[in-house]
């Protein structure tokens, strides 16, 4: 083998990092800004359905999910929203579920905190 197929230490130490770093996957999450449509960037798990939070007050934001479990037990719940220094509550009915479980489409207002509300989405 011929020397200048060879790298040096600091050659190998560069070569080294960058591979590693090439195997890093960045994630970045968080609530919308001004020009956020309002989604929630996070799927839920296997089974679970995530709700669409219409951007209000020039912001919105994220927990609009509904687990499996919660879905296939039939009682109503109440998620939390959070994001932007504040956050607000949604209730859904046993029947509002079963209706999300089916994929039927359901909108519903959250609480209004802020002097605001958020519109939640479901399918």
């Amino acid at each position: 083998m011929s020397d200048e197929n060879l790298l040096t230490r600091r050659e190998f130490t560069v070569e080294s990092a960058l591979a590693m770093l090439a195997t890093v996957t960045i994630t970045i999450t968080g609530c919308g800004g001004d020009d956020d449509p309002g989604s929630n960037p996070t799927p839920p798990a296997a089974g679970g359905k995530t709700g669409v939070v219409a951007s209000a007050g020039g912001h919105t934001h994220t927990g609009a999910d509904i687990t499996a479990a919660q879905l296939t037990a039939g009682n109503a719940i109440s998620l939390t929203l959070v994001g932007s220094g504040h956050t607000h509550t949604l209730a859904l009915s046993q029947s509002e579920l079963a209706q999300i479980s089916a994929g039927t489409r359901v909108s519903k207002d959250s609480s209004n905190d802020q002097a605001h509300m958020h519109t939640v989405t479901f399918n």
